[in-house]
């Protein structure tokens, strides 16, 4: 009796294995379309490419309008890779905000290990304790520099020496130049300024604009952002990362060499580090890690990651408020008006015989409202940075699997026109109310620096760095745009936006 019972579970042991894979599979199937039922809605994509050629140049465009038909939350494919797009301003509100611990990782992107190899704050994909200990002392240092007084009694820190001091340059430029007014195009001014107040915020110096060492810098910087493209391409197509590429190799080569050019800088400043004489951003660093090494080495910075927080403060105070100041001339040029309702501003707040500083913020509102439309209307950083989800989620009824890349398209955003009354047109009044105080809650939803636990911990830097040269030039000359040639609106993409080029002569005001 027994063997007749083995015998038959052996003659029926290869159905009950087809059965068992038969509903293993269904469970499978079934599984995916419930979850492929709860996926946000979005365009099919081809193979391979997934829906790159249905983007067009101006991705921030099609996205946009790719939300009326799909909604605030739809999703698309790069290469081999799903992306989740997330409009509306709650919508991003949430992803940023309300749910931010949900989709605070950065994807694994090939050009994020490039630029940090998982040492940075920025494009480190890794968000947790070791992520948070490391943006607590990127704060601390960044104010630490901010409180740190100057031998100049009409600066109040160190930071505010080195921006007024290059304003002051810029100016003085723009006016050599003009002498025997002839258009120019400023943008080579604009860079240069920037890249040397990044050159004092991260390594306490300032560069005559003709020294070596200091072009050669920003000649590392143009080539990374040149050569970029390589590598944005195999973020989403992983078989472009072995194919021989001179874009890719290019950008290899300019990051290693820049990163061993800031790994110098390091080095001489532990050399040379006095704990009474905090020189810059990469003092300040050393000394906060200094300090917390007593305490637990889980709390400091190793060097390399030093090192990295370095390059993250260089490249971001480079590009952004390089795109910022050349988008603020651009409409200065565009709507001259504004140019002299900011002079009667600081002349009658401030007057003409000192120059402005960052207190001066909260009394030029004018001047305020206007680099808040500027960014606004620019929305030159037009996502930001990539976001990935940490757990699998939900958004607004739809399933997000943990690890999904997700951008946010802050341009739309800033243009909707739920959030903004006639948001296609450039118009700073928006910010103030009847008496013309600054509207703080309307300059909260500008969506440039990001919000939440991934917002840029630059922003109050980067906001004053562009005020203060912004009210420079605008209390001591008034800019004219060339007759020659035509202000074109449409901007060029690279890491950020930036508009064509433009050509201006600068007079002096009286």
């Amino acid at each position: 009796m027994e063997s007749a019972i083995k015998k038959t579970l052996m003659d029926m042991m290869p159905l009950l294995i087809k059965a068992s894979l038969t509903l293993l599979t269904v469970l499978l199937i079934v599984s995916m379309l419930w979850k492929k039922r709860n996926s946000p809605p979005g365009p099919w994509p081809m193979p391979i490419v997934g829906n790159f050629f249905q983007l067009g140049d101006q991705i921030h465009i099609t996205l946009t309008d790719m939300r009326k038909r799909y909604g605030d939350v739809f999703q698309i494919k790069l290469g081999l890779m799903p992306i989740v797009v997330v409009s509306g301003f709650e919508t991003v509100k949430t992803v940023l905000l309300k749910e931010g611990e949900n989709f605070a990782d950065r994807p694994n992107f090939y050009s994020f290990s490039l630029f940090s190899d998982g040492k940075s704050m920025t494009f480190s994909e890794k968000y947790g304790e070791s992520w948070k200990v490391h943006k607590k002392i990127m704060k601390n240092a960044l104010r630490s520099l901010s409180n740190e007084s100057t031998n100049l009694s009409n600066s109040s820190c160190r930071l505010e020496e080195y921006v007024c001091a290059e304003a002051s340059d810029l100016v003085q430029e723009l006016i050599d130049l003009s002498a025997e007014n002839v258009a120019f195009d400023p943008s080579s001014l604009i860079v240069i300024t920037v890249a040397n107040v990044v050159c004092a915020l991260s390594f306490g110096k300032r560069y005559d604009h003709q020294d070596k060492e200091f072009l050669s810098l920003i000649d590392f910087n143009n080539d990374i952002r040149k050569a970029a493209g390589g590598g944005l391409l195999a973020d989403f197509i992983p078989i472009l990362r072995f194919i021989p590429s001179p874009s890719l190799k290019a950008l290899k080569k300019f990051v290693k060499s820049f990163q061993s050019f800031i790994a110098q800088c390091v080095k001489d400043h532990f050399a040379s580090f006095e704990e009474n004489n905090i020189r810059d951003i990469t003092d300040a660093l050393i000394q906060l890690c200094k300090e917390r090494k007593s305490e637990d080495k889980n709390q400091q910075l190793s060097d390399d990651q030093i090192i990295a927080t370095v390059n993250d403060i260089f490249g971001a105070g480079f590009d952004t408020i390089t795109s910022a100041l050349l988008w603020a001339i651009f409409y200065l040029l565009r709507y001259p008006a504004f140019q002299d309702k900011i002079h009667k501003e600081i002349e009658e707040k401030i007057g003409c015989s000192r120059a402005p500083r960052f207190n001066d913020r909260k009394d030029l509102h004018y001047t305020e409202a206007f680099i808040n439309e500027v960014l606004r209307h620019s929305s030159f950083v037009p996502f930001g940075l990539p976001h990935c989800t940490t757990v699998n989620t939900k958004l607004n009824g739809y399933y997000i699997p943990k690890g999904t890349c997700v951008f946010t398209n802050l341009y739309q955003v800033n243009h909707d026109n739920t959030v903004w009354k006639d948001a296609d047109t450039f118009m700073p009044e928006r910010f103030l109310d009847e008496n013309g105080q600054i509207i703080k809650n309307l300059t909260e939803k500008v969506l440039i620096f990001g919000m939440g636990v991934r917002k840029c911990v630059g922003e109050d830097l980067a906001r004053n760095e562009m005020f203060v040269i912004v009210a420079t030039m605008m209390q001591r000359l008034k800019l004219v745009k060339s007759t020659k040639h035509e202000l074109d609106p449409i901007p060029v993409y690279g890491l950020t936006s930036k508009p064509k080029a433009y050509y201006l002569v600068a007079e002096v005001r009286n």
